[in-house]
């Protein structure tokens, strides 16, 4: 996947995002991304608990096996939390991509109640795995297109 293709891939979950927070739920989206470069599928945050990420990797594990999810690609908004990571590895799936960190978040966010954010990267997260999972972010380019959102949003 190229880099032009991981940002077509973040914005489209940053419509995702953006249509969760719409709909009242935290402005978090992520995409499955099959080997052929096609979205296989888009998940909004739901609440402080059922994340987009970790909901997408439910999802895509009950729907695919796990060789499968091993050539495929989560595209997330913004860096997963250790929860979302940690379902992103046993789900399988090969490939993260984010598009900015879970400190830039922590800058938007605050102390906000529903958003306690945590200082552990994914980074740290996989690498405390056996599974070589490929991590790609932040996008610098787009961050603060895809922190819009959370700038309304934490403060309402």
């Amino acid at each position: 996947m190229t880099r032009d293709q991981m940002i077509a891939h973040l914005r489209a979950a940053d419509d995702v995002a953006r249509a969760a927070a719409e709909h009242g739920h935290h402005p978090f989206g992520a995409v499955l991304v099959g080997p052929d470069d096609r979205i296989l599928m888009r998940q909004g945050n739901i609440d402080t608990v059922h994340h987009a990420e970790t909901e997408l990797a439910r999802r895509a594990a009950a729907a695919y096996p796990a060789k499968f999810l091993w050539s495929c690609t989560l595209v997330s908004t913004g860096e997963p939390c250790a929860m979302c990571t940690g379902t992103l590895y046993w789900a399988n799936i090969g490939r993260l991509v984010y598009g900015f960190e879970e400190k830039k978040l922590l800058a938007e966010t605050g102390d906000h109640p529903e958003n306690p954010t945590m200082n552990l990267s994914s980074r740290t997260v996989l690498a405390s795995g056996q599974k070589p999972i490929e991590v790609v972010g932040p996008f610098p380019e787009i961050e603060d297109e895809l922190l819009s959102p959370h700038r309304t949003f934490w403060r309402r």
